[in-house]
């Protein structure tokens, strides 16, 4: 397929409900544009990223996992200046997206129609949350809309953090600050909190291509999100991001207690390791174990490729 072609393709999906099959990609439309990627799927073609590797990525921080990614060539991936429900508590999960936009009645009509005759219930910002499983983070461009630009409170907050265990990440506003802000272990990341309801707005691509601020983001993308900011990681990038941030991390908490203790200068530590360093690394980990492990051979592979 030509990249014309594709532009072509993207663009009907974004605009006609006619091509859509209740506002989603076709599983082969979604394994096209996730090609990259290796592993498993969701029954749609989501990328499946293993649990395992959520797990270590809460052990991260966003500049390390930033920096491998524009290295690599990613250049559109993080976005900040939100408010945070709880900015201690950083929400890491796989993107279920959803795009929306202003409500026309004619189209809103048809897609409650045709979806509600294929097992959607209630109105069209409830669908997503209908697929959301455990592990999973609901993106959403709500073109940063405020008054009446509300996604969720503190209701269908509860059957979000139910379903995923994690959070939310809203191009657009919340309510209920107090009741969502009562739900353990939930978090939200959004532009503002307005008491009004949602209106005038209609749900016109779920599990789609979506746009959060300067960020592309795909369904099965790996969200990171902390107070800095939310980057959303390419699902097939995943495991070399994490891991090369988990080694960057143990690597930058050595050099500083060896600059602490005087052992090194700031030049050794920072430039070329010596043999003598990368021991002194290795027996260090030994008693500073982390989520990687690592020996000699791996040591001098991080090293080598280092773009960061």
């Amino acid at each position: 397929m030509s990249i014309a072609s594709l532009l072509t393709l993207l663009l009907a999906f974004a605009c006609w409900p006619a091509f859509l099959s209740a506002q989603t990609l076709s599983k082969e439309e979604l394994v096209f544009l996730t090609a990259a990627w290796k592993g498993e799927r969701f029954p749609d073609g989501r990328p499946k990223i293993p649990d395992s590797l959520i797990e270590k990525a809460r052990h991260i921080g966003i500049e390390e996992a930033w920096t491998i990614l524009d290295n690599e060539g990613y250049h559109c991936q993080f976005e900040g200046n939100w408010k945070i429900l709880h900015p201690e508590t950083p929400v890491v999960g796989r993107a279920v997206t959803a795009q929306y936009l202003p409500s026309r009645p004619d189209i809103e009509k048809n897609i409650l129609d045709r979806g509600h005759g294929k097992g959607f219930k209630g109105n069209t910002n409830s669908w997503p949350i209908q697929q959301l499983t455990k592990g999973d983070v609901y993106v959403a461009d709500g073109m940063g809309k405020i008054a009446e630009g509300t996604m969720i409170g503190d209701n269908l907050g509860n059957a979000i953090f139910t379903k995923t265990g994690s959070g939310v990440v809203f191009d657009a506003a919340a309510r209920d600050l107090e009741g969502l802000r009562d739900i353990p272990g939930f978090n939200a990341f959004v532009r503002d909190w307005d008491p009004s309801y949602l209106k005038n707005v209609l749900l016109m691509g779920l599990n789609t291509p979506i746009r959060i601020g300067r960020a592309v983001v795909l369904p099965g993308d790996l969200v990171l999100a902390q107070e800095e900011g939310i980057l959303f990681i390419p699902a097939h990038m995943a495991e070399k991001v994490i891991n090369t941030a988990i080694f960057i991390g143990m690597k930058d908490e050595f050099g500083h207690a060896m600059l602490k203790s005087g052992k090194y200068t700031p030049g050794e530590i920072d430039n070329q390791w010596s043999d003598k360093i990368k021991e002194e690394f290795l027996q260090w980990l030994q008693q500073h174990p982390g989520p990687i492990q690592l020996n000699r051979q791996s040591l001098d592979a991080y090293l080598q490729g280092r773009t960061w």
